[in-house]
């Protein structure tokens, strides 16, 4: 018998109370007529039991779905709010769970991706712990590394795509033969790069397949087919599947060999630009790794002291590769969308208070008829979570939605394959998030009434008091309300304190009517100086002639678009015995520079001031001495107290003399300190040498509205070169205004949570007030009656929005400043107590207050007394 009794737990405990026993009796006498057939009855009462219980709570989830429903149907202004508060609160936690679990929860779509390193030189003395490596390191490292089955480079490209419809400009990358097979990835039609490929005479391509798609229709038939990349065929060996992107998510229309050749520089260890990547060997942890890496390159730098000065190398692991200030600023949102949560979660369950405790007397009649207060609360229960339910379905729409916004927040360095749209994996999130939300503002309210559903109830009715602990828990709810959208709020503020600072920083040019593009000049067709002069000059004389134009020119690249171009540089010694009139730094004080070549006019076109001497000139050829304008940092820098003019210096394989000094340019970004800038004649490159700094940016200022020299400017470089694509058309004012994008974005979408708890809490506070008024009319009435003035009433109702504020702004204000101390890399240099921040989410929090407050405090006055003291 024991063991059928605990088979009957298995009913619903309102079904063991009224059939349990007699089902036990049953039983009894069935057990005692089998005999030795007694093991097939518990069997067959084993069974009969688990889906006999499986159909009683079915009908009976059947009915509370029915009832719930019904009742639901019949407050269709309840049922609208808390369904919209539902949707809000899982919807906005959905969508940052949604980026958080693919950037830094989920496994990289990689073989074995734990096992997948990324390799950088590192210089301790200037703070550097990644700098990217060059050729010659990167083959050192190859070459001596033992704790790796491999070691491969890339490096973005660009090229010009003819033949196949229009020109077109695509990016790419260039990549040793071993990099696909250390990310375990193969291509979906035909074959990856090898290590053959490098010096094969033929020049193969992998292709996307996005450009499979867009501009070879899908053919089946494509291996083997030539792309005419500028001057060059390519022979396409391979499709890589949809959707495949590199570990940093560079995206790329093509994979070509990379190939070192010494005219590009390749055999200067200073002239770092590639990426590597590696994979472990079964049994090397990372640490072994690493440490071996700062072995190999503490001993290049032993090997090589000038060139690699103060230079080391080290490893990381790939999901390292995430900035601690973008894992910060998820992690931040992910606490911004649960304290929409927590806020939606308490006014929810205020508001099931709220419709419960009015409700009181339908509870006391079903309690009085039989009901248990289980049964009670499961009913409550399947309210709340049939809410929750809409709210949840709602929530994944408003994710869905809002999944682009929130996407636009992934620096596009981080190491993820692709932002993917919602998954199985982020709707089962969603639905623990609205099971969650459901059991967490319907279990409170459900216990709470349901130990007051007796007799007392039909009595009072809807106008019975509410009990203190009743009171004391709402007003706790909506404390903690209070608190978390004070912590929102300040945050948001700190933010657009942050973004205001940036935003003030000078880039060092001027951005008005400024009109930027680029064409890439094509190699070996521009390779020499005298056909990229021609094309330079027909460019600009014929822009030059445009209505409106009043400067134009070209450079290497714009300020805050490329951040590399670091050279080292070697400063003249006025030791006579010097080999060459030239020594390095000292190894502790290694100096380098950003580098650009410009044509003249470049820094009239930006609005960047000449402080002494001359702009480069026409003059200044290959025929000529070579020249150099440097920034006013480089002078301060390499010739302090002195006067830089006439100076010499050596940097990329050529001496230069020093004709004229500028102004600083921020060119790796308004947040960045930049190294100082050194600035070259377009006409002196040399022919073969360096073109990947091979002008490329054309800058127009005018006295008309820049978007407007667009249609004649296209016109202009077709006549120079009809094949020549033009690209990333933007004015400079846009250039800048990338910079602040991601702040931007991360500002709107925190901005956004912040305006949504400060209406949710504002919804709370309102929904107490509203309740405490309608539960104490009785009360106001007889005040009103024994002659209370409306300013009484008013004083009464107002005087606990205000205690429940104060503390809420109290108690979030000493959170919002911890919070603030825990994201201070995201502020730019704002200080985490600002008080002028503090002093306005304050001042919202008592806006919030009083929004909440009038409605049911206008109520309070115009309560009739003879109404409210009326007895049943």
């Amino acid at each position: 018998m024991r063991f059928y009794r605990t088979l009957l737990h298995l009913y619903p405990r309102s079904f063991r109370a009224e059939y349990g026993d007699e089902m036990c009796a049953v039983f009894a006498r069935e057990l005692e007529a089998a005999g030795p057939a007694r093991f097939v009855l518990l069997a067959s009462a084993l069974l009969d039991t688990v889906a006999n219980a499986a159909r009683v709570h079915v009908d009976i989830t059947r009915q509370d779905l029915r009832y719930a429903l019904r009742s639901l149907r019949r407050s269709p202004g309840f049922t609208a709010t808390a369904i919209l508060v539902a949707a809000l609160g899982i919807g906005a936690t959905t969508t940052t769970f949604s980026i958080a679990d693919h950037v830094l929860l989920r496994p990289l779509p990689f073989a074995q991706p734990d096992r997948l390193v990324k390799l950088w030189q590192t210089q301790a003395s200037r703070g550097y712990s990644r700098l990217e490596p060059s050729p010659p390191n990167y083959l050192d490292w190859q070459r001596m590394a033992t704790s790796f089955e491999g070691i491969a480079a890339y490096r973005g490209t660009a090229a010009t795509l003819l033949g196949i419809g229009e020109p077109e400009r695509i990016t790419g990358q260039r990549v040793t033969g071993g990099a696909f097979t250390l990310l375990g990835r193969s291509a979906a039609l035909g074959r990856t790069l090898v290590e053959s490929d490098i010096a094969s005479e033929q020049d193969p391509i992998v292709i996307s397949d996005l450009l499979w798609r867009r501009r070879f229709a899908a053919d089946l038939d494509v291996l083997g087919r030539t792309m005419a990349l500028d001057d060059a065929t390519a022979v396409i060996v391979g499709v890589m599947p949809p959707g495949f992107v590199f570990p940093d998510r560079r995206e790329s229309d093509y994979w070509r060999p990379l190939r070192f050749e010494a005219r590009n520089g390749d055999d200067d260890r200073n002239n770092n630009y590639l990426s590597v990547i590696a994979r472990l060997k079964p049994g090397i942890t990372f640490e072994q790794a690493r440490s071996e890496m700062q072995v190999i390159g503490d001993q290049l730098q032993q090997r090589f002291p000038k060139e690699l000065a103060g230079m080391s190398a080290s490893a990381f692991r790939w999901r390292d590769e995430v900035r601690a200030d973008s894992r910060l600023l998820l992690w931040a949102l992910v606490g911004a969308s649960l304290c929409v949560l927590l806020i939606a979660c308490t006014n929810l369950a205020n508001l099931m208070m709220s419709r419960a405790l009015a409700r009181r007397g339908e509870f006391a009649v079903r309690a009085a008829v039989g009901a248990s207060v289980d049964r009670l609360v499961r009913q409550m229960l399947t309210d709340s979570l049939l809410l929750a339910g809409a709210g949840g379905v709602l929530g994944v729409i408003v994710a869905v939605v809002s999944a682009p916004l929130v996407v636009r927040l992934v620096p596009s360095t981080l190491p993820i394959a692709e932002i993917p749209p919602l998954d199985l994996r982020i709707l089962l999130g969603a639905a623990l998030v609205t099971l969650f939300t459901g059991i967490a503002f319907g279990i409170l309210p459900a216990l709470r009434v349901c130990r007051t559903a007796d007799g007392s109830a039909l009595k009072e009715g809807a106008r019975g008091g509410t009990g203190r602990g009743t009171e004391r828990l709402r007003s706790t709810l909506v404390v903690a309300q209070i608190v978390a959208s004070v912590v929102l709020m300040v945050s948001a503020g700190l933010l657009i304190e942050a973004l205001m600072t940036v935003q003030a920083i000078d880039p060092g040019f001027t951005t008005t009517n400024v009109l930027t593009l680029r064409t890439w000049l094509p190699t070996p067709k521009y390779e020499l100086s005298n056909a990229r002069e021609r094309f330079y000059q027909q460019v600009l004389g014929e822009v030059h002639t445009l209505p409106g134009v009043t400067k134009a020119a070209y450079i290497s690249f714009l300020p805050m678009t490329m951040r590399g171009g670091i050279w080292p540089i070697l400063t003249t010694t006025e030791d006579p015995n010097s080999p060459g009139g030239f020594v390095a730094p000292d190894p502790r004080d290694q100096r380098s520079a950003s580098l650009r070549f410009v044509t003249p006019g470049f820094f009239a076109a930006v609005g960047t001031p000449l402080l002494q001497g001359r702009d480069v000139a026409a003059a200044d050829t290959l025929d000529t001495q070579r020249v150099a304008v440097v920034s006013r940092s480089f002078a301060r820098e390499h010739f302090p107290n002195q006067d830089p003019l006439g100076r010499q210096f050596a940097v990329a394989f050529a001496v230069r003399t020093i004709v004229g000094v500028v102004g600083d340019i921020r060119v790796r970004g308004l947040e960045r300190e930049s190294e100082p800038q050194v600035y070259m004649p377009a006409a002196q490159q040399f022919n073969g040498q360096l073109t990947f700094y091979m002008p490329k940016d054309l800058v127009i200022r005018s006295t008309v509205p820049s978007t407007t020299l667009i249609p004649a400017v296209r016109a202009i470089i077709s006549r120079a070169d009809p094949q020549q694509p033009v690209t990333d058309i933007k004015t400079l004012e846009e250039v800048v205004t990338l910079e602040t994008a991601p702040r931007v974005v991360q500002l709107r979408v925190l901005g956004a949570f912040a305006a949504a708890a400060l209406l949710l809490a504002a919804i709370g506070i309102h929904g107490l007030l509203a309740f405490t008024v309608s539960a104490r009319s009785r009360e106001i009435g007889v005040r009103i009656a024994l002659g209370a003035r409306p300013l009484d009433i008013l004083t009464m109702v107002v005087r606990r929005s205000v205690l429940l504020a104060g503390l809420g702004v109290t108690v979030g204000a000493v959170l919002a400043y911890a919070a603030a101390r825990s994201m201070q890399s995201l502020l730019a240099g704002v200080e985490p107590g600002n008080l002028p921040v503090f002093a306005a989410a304050v001042l919202l929090a008592a806006v919030m207050t009083l929004a909440g407050t009038l409605l049911p405090a206008w109520r309070a006055v115009r309560v009739d007394p003879l109404e409210a003291t009326r007895a049943d």
